[in-house]
C-alpha cells in the first residue's frame, strides 16, 4: 500500500563533527561545514489525520531507519531536477501528550541537508524565513487496520466508516509494517495540520487541556463539555441498545450480533427512526392487553340480577 502523508518541518539544524561524518557517508567526498545547510524536518506521525489515518508507533520506528538516504523533493514529482536535500538521520521523538487514539504521541524527525550554491541559496532563504516547512512523506505500508475490529482494509472492507465513533471510540486505519520509503517533498498543505515545525522549547500537540490549564472558567467549561459528551456516548449506547432489543422482539430473523453490527453503523437520527419502526412492529406482534377492562362487560345471566352489586 503506497501512502503520502503531510506535515510540517523544517528548521535549521547545527552541523555537528557527527553530522559531517554521516553526510559525507552519502557524498562522493568529505563535506565541510561551510558547504552544506542542514535542517530537521518533521516527516510523520501517530496522531490521527485529516484521512483518519494515523501511523503506529512501531511503524515509526521501522520508517526511521529506512528513510536515510531519501531526497528531498517538491510535490512528490519524482524527477532528478527536483533533488533538493537528502536525510542523512532520523529519530523517533517520543513526548507525553495523548493523541487521539490514546496513546502517547511520537514522531519521525529527519535530518536533511542541502549543498549550498548558487540554486540552492533562494530556498535556503525560504526555510529560514518559514516559508517553505510544510512536508510531506512518500513510502509503502503492508497493512491498513481498523481501529475497530483489526480487520486488514488492504483486503478486505469491514463495514466501519472511518472518522465515526463506536461506543466511545473513534475509527481510524492504523498504518502498519513498514515495506519502503520514497521521499519527503515540499508541499503546500499538509495532511498532519497538528504537526507543527521543530522548535527549541518543545513541539507537542496543544491538547485542549493545555489551552485551558491555568484558567478556571476555561478548565470548569471543559469538565463541563467531557461530562456531556460522557453522557451523550451513553445515551447512543443505550439507544443502540434498544434498537437491538426492539429488533429481536420484531421478528427480523436477524440474530442479535447482526442487529448489534447495524445499529453501530446508524448515526443518531436513523436510530431514532429505527427505534420507531421496530417498536411499531413489535407492539403489532406483542400488543399490549390492560389487566382489567371497562366499558365492555360480558352479558351474565341475569336471573340473579338482584343480587348483583
Amino acid at each position: 500500500m503506497n501512502i503520502v502523508k503531510e506535515s510540517q518541518g523544517g528548521q535549521r539544524a547545527p552541523v555537528s563533527g557527527e553530522d559531517l561524518a554521516l553526510i559525507s557517508a552519502l557524498a562522493r567526498k568529505e563535506m565541510g561545514a561551510e558547504e552544506v545547510y542542514t535542517f530537521s524536518v518533521r516527516l510523520c506521525d501517530n496522531e490521527v489525520d485529516r484521512d483518519f489515518e494515523r501511523f503506529a508507533p512501531q511503524t515509526l520506528e521501522e520508517l526511521a531507519g529506512l528513510f536515510v538516504g531519501k531526497s528531498g523533493i517538491f510535490d512528490h514529482q519524482w524527477s532528478a531536477q527536483g533533488q533538493a536535500a537528502r536525510i542523512y538521520k532520523t529519530e523517533v521523538i517520543r513526548e507525553t501528550a495523548l493523541t487521539r487514539a490514546g496513546d502517547p504521541y511520537c514522531w519521525l524527525k529527519g535530518y536533511a541537508y542541502m549543498v549550498r550554491t548558487d540554486k540552492t541559496k533562494d530556498l535556503i532563504a525560504e526555510i529560514e524565513g518559514g516559508i517553505k516547512k510544510e512536508v510531506s512523506v512518500g513510502c509503502a505500508v503492508e497493512r491498513s487496520v481498523c481501529s475497530i475490529c483489526g480487520k486488514d482494509l488492504c483486503k478486505e472492507s469491514c463495514g466501519h466508516k472511518k472518522g465515526e465513533v463506536y461506543d466511545g471510540r473513534l475509527c481510524y486505519a492504523s498504518l502498519e509494517g513498514a515495506a519502503d520509503a520514497y521521499e519527503f517533498s515540499f508541499v503546500a498543505v499538509p495532511a498532519q495540520p497538528r504537526a507543527g515545525v521543530v522548535k527549541g522549547r518543545g513541539s507537542g500537540l496543544m491538547r485542549l487541556k493545555d489551552l485551558a490549564a491555568g484558567d478556571g472558567q476555561l478548565e470548569r467549561e471543559l469538565k463541563q463539555l467531557e461530562e456531556e459528551a460522557r453522557m451523550g456516548r451513553d445515551y447512543l449506547k443505550g439507544l443502540r441498545d434498544e434498537v437491538v432489543r426492539l429488533g429481536l422482539l420484531a421478528g427480523l430473523g436477524l440474530e442479535r450480533e447482526v442487529l448489534q453490527s447495524m445499529a453501530d453503523k446508524l448515526d443518531y437520527e436513523q436510530l431514532l427512526s429505527a427505534k420507531e419502526a421496530y417498536g411499531r412492529r413489535a407492539g403489532e406482534r406483542y400488543p399490549i392487553r390492560p389487566q382489567l377492562s371497562y366499558g365492555q362487560r360480558e352479558e351474565k345471566n341475569q336471573a340473579d340480577g338482584a343480587f348483583l352489586i
